[in-house]
């Protein structure tokens, strides 16, 4: 499975425990797995329980260091300012990520943390990535709670 697929099945299962469906995995340059997740801020109870910060912080501890200079965050939904700013502190490589987000983004929407002058790393960002099917997982998951 490709990084944006396994981010989807992350989100997949994100949704089915009732947590808003968003995916996240961190590979390193050569593509491996270093960590996976969904959402978990009701599981959690923790507002900061975004896919993306979890598996940011697992594939840290998994290398045993706090930089991830080499590595690839994947995501299904445009990251939040928190985690854009998370990735830049983490020194991401790169950011490829699924549905772009026009209310609560902070990479090409928002806030913009990677062109504020205070941000100290900035990594390649892509934007698209099966872009239709991560904004349908969202899509329906808020509407099955509006019926």
């Amino acid at each position: 499975m490709t990084p944006i697929e396994i981010a989807l099945a992350e989100a997949r299962a994100a949704g089915a425990r009732g947590e808003v469906p968003v995916g996240a995995v961190v590979t390193d340059a050569e593509g491996r797995v270093l960590a996976r997740a969904g959402n978990a801020v009701e599981a959690r109870q923790d507002p900061t329980a975004h896919a993306e910060m979890l598996a940011m912080r697992e594939a840290a501890a998994a290398r045993g260091e706090k930089r991830l200079a080499d590595c690839t965050l994947t995501v299904t939904l445009e990251p939040c300012p928190m985690c854009a700013q998370a990735a830049s502190l983490f020194r991401i490589r790169r950011i490829a990520f699924g549905a772009y987000d026009p209310k609560s983004g902070g990479v090409e929407h928002g806030a913009r943390i990677f062109a504020a002058t205070s941000c100290h790393h900035v990594p390649e960002v892509t934007g698209g990535h099966r872009e239709s099917d991560c904004a349908a997982l969202l899509r329906d998951f808020f509407a099955a709670l509006r019926d």
